[in-house]
């Protein structure tokens, strides 16, 4: 059986092939999660504060009245 070495806390453990990679795509995982939540909430942050600081605060109703539709 084919071994690997994986680092856990710190400490390196030697785990069958297989095992290390599975751990190693749980890692990716997670990373990859973590990466689009930051992705999404500052592409959030962005456009949210653009639409409140432009200072055209507007209903639907006002719009659709305003282009005469």
């Amino acid at each position: 059986m084919a071994k690997d070495v994986i680092t856990v806390d710190g400490e390196d453990k030697i785990v069958r092939e297989d095992t290390a990679k599975s751990y190693r795509g749980v890692i990716w995982a997670l990373t990859s999660v973590g990466l689009i939540i930051l992705i999404a909430g500052a592409l959030l942050l962005f456009f949210g504060l653009g639409a409140i600081g432009d200072g055209n605060f507007q209903s639907p109703k006002q719009i659709e009245n305003s282009t005469g539709r």
